[in-house]
């Protein structure tokens, strides 16, 4: 039994047998045409192209498949249910529109902050996401389209390192502004107002007060929802986002170019730029808040304040100064506070642990942290660090052998390598502790203002971009498999991008004597990965795999 939907090939096998490159076509060519409607202010146009694309089941498809191939595909909702089966995510994704379907209450968990409190965090049922990431397919590319210039937070092909080079550029210069406002919402997630949400935001309105008022299950106790869009839901950084757009134009509009008023934006974080303090303090500041009251929600007292720039601000992690006229980017203190405090914590839980293990727990941290503030001035603090493992590793080596002497202990677990005589590696030398020091800092090239992925006049853009970003990590096996395949995934001809996890495939198994060179890999989805091998079980796999290698 072979079925044809909108040019899918399905069958009795279901899942392991979508043509995922005529979906993902699909669903890209009716973003780009809601795009241009936008662009057009054709309204009446983009609500007909949503609820095709929102009934197109090349999108249910998709949407299924993200909330499955994602970190949380593990963890379920209050009914306890998991697509984890080919089955089950075939049913889930022809039950997606079906009519009548009612949001079920979230399930409340609450994760520590780092000072000290906690964040309330709400788990929807493995429906409900795949139903919330059917929908911001729908609604992402108008978002896009409209949203302020400087928002970096939580948006496609946009990250914090885009935010702190906006703050670089406006107050870089001798002339830039001198004083900053930095703001802080009060609880921006848990008090946007719900009819607010359901007036101005273009998405299906019957799921979105479905969502809004499905309320959430702590300790089996119900508590109804009155305001506020959950965090843990996959729809709602797009709807804090929306919600939040549109305080850039009114900056804009309020006050003159002289006046030096920019606005770096970061989710729910944001900083403004001044000329005077007077100006931040009796103009900006309470048009903000009027701005914000419509919405619900209103600036912290405690946490907004007005910096000048010689003495410095924390943003997103970094400290943003300047020292004698001359604007520098460093890691923040509780940065680097948390770090140290984060690898002391490993080292001193696994001091019975084998090397080998220890360092494979600590270079992950080592190489995350590092990786994040490779494009500020961070050499300095990247050796004070190093020199810091270096003393917690020597201790912990020495606890484990007190009754050796310091040369036998320094033989033991610290090699000789290259120009240095303390690396710490294990026994036979083959896993070898990280360096902070040797990851190179760069400068980051922020993305164009304007540029918006759903748009197909900036696919060229966006593709030369992922291209440099990966330039360097070809030192990397998945840099060099990325290099090599252009960013697209051989199985489903599609984008390589962060939304899913990657795999590695070896095209000649290594039960068949296959080896782990570059020539026998490639580089997949892990939705990818998992359908190639189901193809043994339907004796297709011969096909997948020249078509892998044709790749």
């Amino acid at each position: 039994m072979v079925i044809h939907i909108d040019g899918l090939l399905s069958s009795a096998y279901g899942w392991n047998t979508i043509n995922w490159e005529a979906a993902v076509g699909i669903v890209k060519r009716l973003q780009a045409r809601i795009v241009k409607a936008v662009q057009a202010g054709d309204k009446r146009k983009v609500r007909g192209l949503q609820r095709l694309l929102r009934r197109s089941f090349a999108a249910q498809l998709l949407a299924v498949r993200r909330v499955t191939s994602n970190r949380g595909k593990r963890t379920p909702g209050v009914d306890g249910i998991l697509f984890n089966t080919p089955a089950k995510k075939w049913q889930a994704a022809q039950q997606l529109n079906l009519k009548g379907c009612r949001s079920q209450p979230l399930k409340r968990l609450c994760i520590p902050k780092k000072n000290g409190s906690k964040r309330p965090l709400g788990i929807p049922t493995m429906h409900d996401r795949c139903v919330q990431a059917l929908e911001k397919l729908v609604l992402e590319p108008a978002a896009e389209t409209t949203a302020d210039p400087c928002s970096c937070g939580f948006r496609c092909k946009r990250s914090a390192h885009d935010a702190i080079e906006a703050c670089h550029n406006a107050l870089r210069l001798k002339g830039s502004p001198r004083w900053i406002l930095e703001a802080d919402i009060k609880g921006c997630f848990d008090h946007i107002n719900h009819q607010w949400m359901l007036k101005h935001i273009p998405a299906h309105k019957g799921r979105l007060r479905n969502w809004l008022k499905s309320g959430y299950l702590e300790r089996n106790q119900f508590h109804p929802t009155e305001a506020g869009t959950p965090q843990g839901g996959i729809i709602s950084p797009v709807l804090a986002n929306m919600a939040l757009d549109g305080m850039d134009a009114l900056l804009k509009k309020h006050f003159k170019k002289a006046q030096k008023i920019h606005m770096v934006r970061y989710a729910d974080d944001f900083i403004i730029t001044g000329d005077t303090k007077a100006v931040l303090e009796h103009e900006v500041r309470p048009l903000i808040a009027e701005f914000l009251k419509e919405r619900g929600l209103e600036l912290s007292e405690e946490k907004t304040k007005i910096t000048h720039i010689d003495k410095g601000f924390d943003f997103l992690g970094f400290t943003i100064r300047k020292y004698k006229g001359k604007l520098l980017t460093k890691p923040s203190k509780s940065s680097v506070a948390s770090v140290k405090g984060k690898i002391k914590a490993i080292i001193t839980a696994g001091k019975s642990t084998r090397t080998a293990r220890l360092i494979d727990l600590l270079n992950p941290v080592i190489r995350g942290w590092g990786n994040y503030f490779r494009h500020s001035a961070a050499k300095h603090t990247f050796y004070r660090i190093d020199h810091a493992i270096w003393e917690m590793t020597w201790q912990w080596a020495r606890r484990r052998h007190p009754n050796k002497s310091l040369y036998w202990i320094k033989e033991k677990y610290f090699r000789h390598e290259r120009n240095r005589n303390w690396v710490f590696k294990e026994k036979n030398g083959m896993v070898a502790l990280h360096k902070m020091g040797d990851i190179p800092v760069t400068r980051f090239i922020k993305i164009r203002q304007e540029a918006n992925p759903y748009d197909p006049d900036w696919a060229e853009y966006f593709k030369d971009r992922a291209r440099k970003a990966l330039m360097r990590k070809l030192k990397t096996k998945r840099g060099r498999l990325w290099m090599r395949q252009h960013g697209i995934c051989p199985m489903c001809r599609t984008e390589l991008d962060n939304e899913e996890g990657w795999h590695i495939h070896h095209l000649l198994p290594k039960a068949n004597g296959g080896t782990d060179t570059v020539d026998n890999l490639v580089l997949i989805h892990a939705a990818c990965h998992r359908q190639i091998h189901s193809l043994y079980a339907i004796n297709q796999l011969p096909d997948a795999s020249r078509r892998l290698i044709k790749a």
